[in-house]
């Protein structure tokens, strides 16, 4: 009569071999997904690299909100989104360099690559499209939409 246990004792050493040659989990500091003081989450090189006392940011792409320090409740996705945003609160900047110049600015949405890309100071400003409103620096309550709306050259 066979051993009914040799099976399992097989299994469990195949189990064993794979765990032990499986790739070693790399520990990314800080976690993704939060874990940032004050309700911030980033995600990507540099994101929100800056902050020192700002409230609920949430950075995702490269150097999104990179110069952010105390900006509260903005929220930039995107490679270079709101990247030069130091005081600003209430943004939200989605596409590549969207509000990409801002500093200062409150209360700003960018829709699109490069919308409101040359924005400063300005605030209350709603632009959607590639491009749209990009040469806008300190103008208040302007609204775009479309490809290249409202961009003087």
């Amino acid at each position: 009569m066979k051993n009914p246990y040799s099976r399992t004792k097989h299994i469990s050493l195949l189990a064993a071999t794979c765990l032990a040659l499986a790739p070693a989990a790399l520990a990314v500091s800080p976690p993704p997904d939060g874990g940032y003081a004050n309700g911030n989450t980033a995600e990507g090189e540099d994101a929100l690299l800056n902050l020192t006392a700002g409230l609920t940011n949430t950075a995702i792409g490269f150097e999104a909100l990179l110069l952010n320090t105390t900006g509260n409740d903005n929220t930039a996705t995107g490679s270079f989104a709101l990247l030069a945003n130091t005081t600003g609160s209430n943004n939200t900047a989605n596409g590549n360099q969207a509000l990409f110049d801002n500093t200062t600015g409150n209360s700003n949405t960018a829709n699109g690559s490069q919308a409101l890309q040359n924005n400063t100071t300005g605030s209350s400003n709603t632009a959607g499209g590639y491009q749209a409103l990009f040469s806008n620096k300190t103008g208040h309550s302007n609204t775009a939409n479309g490809y290249k709306a409202l961009r003087y050259d």
